[in-house]
């Protein structure tokens, strides 16, 4: 799989080519392909990489990132930019019942 890290350009200490962004966010393959010099720490990620053939430091505060999933299936984590905790699911909708379908004329 291939990890990709979604980043709100806009947070603070967030070093990124924001000319390659949309609408302040941007998308980051770190794959071990796409990056050299890789750093995970406690609060920061770290790498250099090229932006359209411009080698590139890359400095992301963890505050910035805002999901990391893997590329093939879209499968990963949303982190919450407002700090709650997500909402449990609601328990008053029945479990393990499928769906019927209805025609309507």
């Amino acid at each position: 799989m291939t990890p990709h890290l979604l980043v709100d350009i806009e947070g603070e200490g967030v070093d990124v080519p924001a000319q390659q962004g949309q609408n302040g966010k941007i998308v980051l393959n770190i794959s071990p392909t796409a990056v050299e010099g890789l750093s995970l720490g406690n609060d920061a990620v770290g790498f250099r990489a090229r932006f359209g053939g411009i080698a590139t430091e890359v400095y992301v505060p963890l505050d910035a990132v805002l999901a990391i999933y893997a590329k093939e299936n879209g499968r990963g984590m949303v982190f919450s930019d407002d700090g709650d905790e997500p909402e449990p699911s609601d328990s008053s909708k029945p479990q393990g019942k499928r769906p019927s379908l209805k025609i309507v004329k």
